[in-house]
């Protein structure tokens, strides 16, 4: 089974987490078994599961990259000032 990164799991709900671990637990034991094509469909699964917390990993980086340029252009705002005194 492929797991998703820390990053990831942490921003999932805590249900979304519940059911992420209970499908990875799933999928492992179908492997063991040798049932690749049920743990393929298991695998499916964790991927539209931990969709929202990727989006949610994508807009915190955007809020990121927000703050960042709003600092970037206050020190250029601060810079312009004190070239004009």
């Amino acid at each position: 089974m492929r797991h998703c990164s820390v990053q990831v799991r942490g921003l999932l709900t805590r249900e979304e987490l519940d059911r992420y671990n209970g499908l990875i637990e799933v999928g492992s034991y179908l492997e063991d078994q040798n049932q690749y094509d049920l743990a393929y469909v298991v695998q499916k699964e964790i991927d539209l599961l931990i969709l929202p917390g990727i989006e949610r990993l994508k807009e915190k980086g955007r809020a990121r990259d927000r703050a960042t340029a709003e600092y970037l252009e206050s020190l250029r705002d601060d810079e312009d000032d004190s070239e004009e005194d």
